[in-house]
C-alpha cells in the first residue's frame, strides 16, 4: 500500500510519545469510527465524502450488505486453511475472477497485497526469461515497496528503498514515448507498466501507447506485465484496462479493490506464462485463504448484480463533465482514477476541499494533480456536492 502522496497536513502528527505504531505513515486529521456507503463518520459526529476509498480499495464501499454476510458466513464455516486442502470456495473465487476478466486467462495464483502479486510476477518473468538481467519500467511508476517491486517504483532509490542493491538491473522509460521503446533489448526479461498511473498523477497512457509496447515486447521476447492493483478490477470501467484498451499483456497484477478491504491480491496469467507453472515454483501461506476467497467472490458478485461497472463509466464521465471548475482545468485518467488537474497546488486543495467542505480526496505525485478513488457505488448527487465546493474555492 502506497502512503507517499496521502498528504499529511501542517497541524497534524502523524505520531506521539504514547503512540505504540511505528510512525511511518502521513494521516489526516481524521479520526474514523465507522463508515456507511460512501460515507465516513468522525468520533465527534462528523460526516465526510470519501472520494479517496482508503487509496482505491473500498470498491462496494462501507457497510456492504452482501460482502459482510459472505465474510460473516465465512468465518463461521471455516475461517483459514492453506492452500494444502482445497476449498471450493477459492476455486470458485479463481473461476469467477476469470469469467469477470473477460480475458483468455489461464490460471490465478492468489497472494496478499500488490507488491507481493508484482513479486511473483516478476518471479515468472524471469522464469519465462533465463538469463535476462534488465526489467524495464516506466517514469512516474509505482509497483509496491519489496525488493523486486520498489526496485520498478519511479524515486524510491532517493527516498525509501532502503536495501543494499536492486535483485536485477532496471531501466526507465518516460511515459508515452514511443520512440523510447527501442530501450527494450533481447536483455529486457519483462517491462511492467500501469495502464493508468495511480500515484504518478492518474496518467492514462492510452491505447496507442500500449499496443506499440505490446508489439516491441513480442518483437524482443520481453514479458509484457500490467500492473492493474490500482487502475484494475473494475476501476477504470471495465474489468481491467486491458480489456479498455484491447491490449493483452502476458500477466495482470490485481489487489486493492478485488477485496474490498480484506487483504488480497491475485496474479492473473495467460497461457505463456501460466504453462511455466510448476509444483512449489511459487507458494504462499495466506494467499487464496477462505475469508479473502470469500471477499472476493462478494465483490464479483455485487459489482455483476448492482451493474458497478456500467455506474462508474457513467458517474466518471459526470465527474469529467461537471467538475472542472473553479481551480479545476482539466482532468486526466479513466473511469474511478480520475486525476483533477489544478492551477494550485494540490495539496493546498486537497486541505480546503476537507476542512471547509467535509470532502475527502488524495494527492499524487504530480503536485497539481487532485486524485479521486471513489468506491464504484458513488452517485451523481455525491458529484454535485464536490463541484459545488469547488466553485466555492475558485
Amino acid at each position: 500500500m502506497n502512503t507517499a502522496h496521502a498528504q499529511v497536513f501542517d497541524h497534524q502528527s502523524a505520531h506521539d510519545a504514547h503512540d505504540p505504531l511505528a510512525p511511518v505513515f502521513a494521516q489526516y486529521p481524521l479520526d474514523v469510527v465507522r463508515a456507511e456507503g460512501v460515507w465516513l463518520y468522525a468520533a465527534n459526529g462528523r460526516r465526510v465524502l470519501d472520494l479517496y476509498g482508503g487509496h482505491a480499495v473500498a470498491a462496494l464501499g462501507y457497510d456492504h450488505p452482501a460482502w459482510t454476510k459472505a465474510l460473516t458466513a465465512q468465518a463461521h464455516a471455516v475461517n483459514f486453511q492453506s492452500n494444502a486442502v482445497p476449498m471450493d470456495v477459492r476455486t470458485r473465487a479463481a473461476q469467477k475472477l476469470i469469467a469477470f476478466s473477460k480475458l483468455p486467462v489461464q490460471s490465478v495464483f492468489f497472494v496478499n497485497s500488490g507488491a507481493e502479486a508484482n513479486e511473483n510476477a516478476l518471479k515468472m518473468a524471469f522464469t519465462l526469461n533465463p538469463g535476462r538481467t534488465e526489467v524495464v519500467a516506466l517514469e512516474q511508476s509505482f509497483h509496491g515497496r519489496t525488493a523486486g517491486a520498489g526496485a520498478l517504483t519511479w524515486g524510491a532509490a532517493t527516498k525509501w528503498y532502503g536495501f543494499p542493491r536492486t535483485p536485477f538491473d532496471v531501466t526507465f522509460l518516460p511515459r508515452r514515448d514511443e520512440s523510447a521503446l527501442a530501450r527494450i533489448t533481447e536483455k529486457t526479461a519483462a517491462v511492467f507498466v500501469e495502464p493508468i498511473q495511480g500515484v504518478g498523477g492518474a496518467f492514462d497512457l492510452g491505447a496507442a501507447y500500449l499496443k506499440a509496447l505490446r508489439k516491441r515486447c513480442d518483437e524482443t521476447g520481453a514479458v509484457l506485465v500490467f500492473d492493474e492493483v490500482q487502475c484494475g478490477f473494475g476501476r477504470c470501467g471495465e474489468p481491467f484496462a486491458a480489456v479498455l484498451y484491447d491490449v493483452l499483456p502476458d500477466m495482470i497484477t490485481s489487489a486493492k479493490a478485488l477485496g474490498n478491504g480484506f487483504p488480497c491480491s491475485a496474479l492473473l496469467m495467460m497461457k505463456k506464462a501460466a504453462d511455466a507453472v510448476k509444483l512449489d515454483s511459487l507458494g504462499t501461506t495466506f494467499g487464496g485463504g477462505p475469508m479473502a476467497a470469500a471477499a472476493i467472490e462478494a465483490c464479483i458478485d455485487a459489482i455483476d448484480s448492482e451493474q458497478l461497472l456500467a455506474n462508474v463509466r457513467q458517474v466518471s464521465a459526470y465527474i469529467r463533465n461537471t467538475c472542472v471548475v473553479g481551480p479545476i482545468i482539466g482532468t486526466q485518467g479513466e473511469g474511478f482514477l480520475t486525476g483533477l488537474i489544478s492551477n494550485k497546488p494540490a495539496k493546498d486543495l486537497q486541505k480546503a476541499l476537507l476542512e471547509q467542505h467535509d470532502i475527502l480526496t488524495g494527492t499524487s505525485g504530480d503536485p497539481n494533480v487532485l486524485r479521486l478513488l471513489p468506491p464504484f457505488i458513488l452517485r451523481q448527487t455525491h458529484v454535485d456536492l464536490l463541484a459545488a465546493a469547488l466553485k466555492r474555492l475558485s
